[in-house]
C-alpha cells in the first residue's frame, strides 16, 4: 500500500487479540498503554509509527503518544503515532482518509469509463458492507457526491432502502443505538445478500474475504471498491475479472488513511498545522495519480 501510494511507509500491522466490545474504557486504556511500554524500543518517529485500524480511534493514538511521551521527556514525539486527536497533533481530514480516498478513486474510475452505463457518480446506486470508520465516511462522501446509498450493514445486521440512506443521519443513529438496524425509513435484509443486491457500486469496508468463490458468480455491482483490507479472495477475483467487474484493489481504494497519516508525521516533525483544504488536496492528487 505504501509503495502504491509513494510514501516511505510500510512494514506489518500489529494489535492486540482481545474483545474491545466487552472491554471498559479503563481496561482498553490499561492494555494500550501496556502494550506500548512493552514494544520498547521497537516503536518511535523513526522506527515504527502506529495508525488506527479496526477498533481503534483517536482516543487510542492519543494513549499511544501520552504513554511513549512519558517513556522519552524531553524531545518531539508527535510523529510517533498518527491518528491523534487535533489537539495533541493530529491532523485535519485523518479520521476520514479512507473512505474519501476510496470515493477520489471511485470517481475518478467511472471519470476513466472504466464502468459499463455508469458516467457519475451522481445518481449511481451504491452498497456499503460495514459501517465503521471507511465504511461510514465511504457512504457520507457517496451521498454528497450525489449518489444514492441504498444499503448498508454492520456487525449486528443489514439494512436497505430503494429510494436511499441519508448517510450523516445514519451515522448519528449508530453511535446512538450502537447499529445500523431499525433506522428510520429502512428495511432489515439478509445479511449475506447485501453483498449480492444490484447496485453500481459495491464497497466491502468491513473485514477480509468477504466474498469468494462461493458468493463471486452472485455478484451484481458493475465496480467493486475495496475500503476493507482483502475483502476479496483470489479465486473470486478471477470470477469477477471474467464476469468484466472490475475491483479497485484495497492497496489502492484504501490507502487515503496511510497517505494522511503519512502527512501527519510530516507536519509533527516539521511542527505544522495544514489546512483541511490543503490535506485533502494532497489526498486526491496522490489517490489519481
Amino acid at each position: 500500500k505504501a509503495a502504491v501510494m509513494d510514501i516511505p511507509f510500510g512494514g506489518a500491522k500489529g494489535g492486540v487479540v482481545c474483545d474491545p466490545k466487552k472491554l471498559s474504557l479503563d481496561e482498553k486504556r490499561a492494555i494500550t498503554r501496556r502494550f506500548v511500554t512493552q514494544l520498547g524500543t521497537a516503536l518511535g518517529p523513526m522506527v515504527d509509527i502506529p495508525a488506527p485500524d479496526v477498533y481503534t480511534d483517536a482516543t487510542t493514538m492519543a494513549w499511544i503518544f501520552d504513554t511513549y511521551d512519558m517513556m522519552h521527556k524531553g524531545q518531539n514525539n508527535l510523529p510517533v503515532v498518527t491518528g491523534k486527536p487535533l489537539e495533541l497533533g493530529g491532523s485535519h481530514g485523518r479520521a476520514t482518509a479512507t473512505g474519501r480516498g476510496c470515493i477520489f478513486c471511485v470517481e475518478e474510475a467511472i471519470g476513466r469509463g472504466l464502468v459499463d452505463g455508469v458516467r457519475t457518480l451522481a445518481g449511481s446506486r451504491v452498497v456499503v458492507q460495514g459501517f465503521g470508520n471507511a465504511g461510514s465516511y465511504a457512504a457520507i462522501f457517496a451521498h454528497r457526491a450525489g449518489a444514492k446509498v441504498i444499503a448498508v450493514s454492520d456487525s449486528s445486521g443489514a439494512i436497505a432502502a430503494p429510494s436511499g440512506l441519508a448517510p450523516d443521519q445514519l451515522l448519528a443513529h449508530k453511535r446512538q443505538t450502537g447499529s445500523v438496524a431499525a433506522f428510520p425509513g429502512s428495511s432489515p435484509v439478509p445479511s449475506a445478500e447485501l453483498l449480492e443486491m444490484e447496485c453500481d457500486v459495491l464497497i466491502p469496508a468491513a473485514l477480509e474475504n468477504q466474498i469468494t468463490e462461493a458468493n463471486a458468480g452472485r455478484i451484481r455491482a458493475k465496480l467493486i471498491a475495496e475500503a476493507a483490507n482483502g475483502p476479496t479472495t483470489p479465486a473470486s477475483d478471477e470470477i469477477l475479472q471474467r464476469r468484466g467487474i472490475p475491483v479497485i484493489p484495497d492497496i489502492l481504494a484504501n490507502g487515503g488513511g496511510v497517505t494522511v497519516s503519512y502527512y501527519e508525521w510530516v507536519q509533527n516533525i516539521q511542527d505544522e498545522q495544514w489546512a483541511a483544504e490543503t490535506v485533502d488536496a494532497k489526498l486526491r492528487k496522490k489517490m489519481v495519480g
